[in-house]
């Protein structure tokens, strides 16, 4: 399905090894990533070659981003058809992975190709706002990721309670928005948060990508987040 010594020595460039189990879960991954789109709208991405690029590469840029120490605590906001969360667990099959969404379908399908892969996550179908004043996933998590074309400013709401004091927030974007990371600065700061580092950089064949890495500092007020209407219609400043 996909050229995994293309995927072997493009991810080895982003400082990530992948060794031969990886490679064929990988493989295997993209196989019913595109059986199952067939009749379930996963991904408008479906050549290997983008997949590989777009998908995979885009999420094991992650780890190059943090430091995270064996079995971290994890969880994919929004995860979709498992990215980056299921990519991240591939490639690190210590760390303690929860996948979020509010989709049972596509939950479905990460669920029952970790099975076939051998891996396990905690799959957690809710919505974001919900799972955030649960308090069986608030302040829990050591590494927080959301791959989401949500404004920054509407993310950091969503995700930051998630993050344990001291852990990491990443939110994934395909460009830098100096404008839209400015008008995050109040949400961050009252989320608890502090901006740690901003990498950009050009992936090949998929263009300019941003990690903004939000670190947190302090707790999240009780309130946040608040319903996602809220969110919506008063957006913080």
């Amino acid at each position: 399905m996909i050229d995994q010594m293309l995927l072997k020595s493009e991810a080895e460039n982003i400082g990530v090894i992948l060794d031969e189990t990886a490679l064929g879960r990988f493989d295997r991954y993209a196989q019913r990533l595109v059986e199952v789109n067939m009749h379930l709208n996963l991904t408008a991405i479906t050549e290997p070659a983008e997949i590989v690029y777009k998908h995979f590469l885009d999420s094991l840029t992650v780890l190059n981003a943090v430091t995270l120490p064996d079995s971290a605590q994890c969880i994919d906001v929004g995860t979709g058809a498992g990215f980056p969360g299921a990519a991240l667990l591939i490639a690190r099959p210590d760390l303690r992975m929860t996948l979020l969404d509010g989709t049972r379908k596509k939950l479905c399908f990460i669920q029952d190709t970790l099975d076939e892969l051998g891996l396990s996550a905690d799959v957690v179908h809710m919505r974001a706002e919900e799972a955030g004043q649960s308090g069986k996933h608030r302040e829990q998590y050591d590494l927080v990721t959301a791959r989401a074309v949500a404004n920054l400013r509407e993310l950091c709401e969503y995700c930051i309670p998630f993050t344990r004091i001291g852990g990491i927030f990443i939110a994934m974007k395909s460009v830098r928005s100096e404008e839209e990371i400015a008008e995050a600065q109040s949400a961050i700061r009252l989320m608890g948060g502090r901006i740690d580092k901003i990498l950009s950089f050009t992936l090949p064949q998929a263009g300019e990508r941003t990690l903004i890495c939000i670190k947190k500092i302090s707790q999240t007020p009780a309130k946040y987040p608040r319903p996602s209407a809220k969110i919506a219609k008063q957006p913080l400043r």
